[in-house]
């Protein structure tokens, strides 16, 4: 799965829960409030006040890291 803007929080943590501990690292502490699951990524960081650009890094970041093991 490519992980985009566009990707919802439910799809994200559907694909690999531990994404949940990349989110509230940057902030986002609501990883299981039921209206933050069909969020995009984008979305959810424009309510948090993040750089979504700077959160999809820091997940591909860990995905490329989870296939070097």
């Amino acid at each position: 799965m490519e992980i985009t803007k566009e990707t919802t929080m439910g799809e994200m943590l559907a694909y690999d829960e531990k994404i949940a501990y990349i989110l509230m690292q940057e902030g986002m502490h609501c990883i299981g409030c039921p209206s933050s699951i069909g969020e995009s990524l984008e979305e959810a960081c424009m309510v948090h006040g993040l750089d979504v650009n700077a959160v999809l890094a820091d997940i591909h970041h860990y995905e490329e890291t989870k296939k070097q093991k």
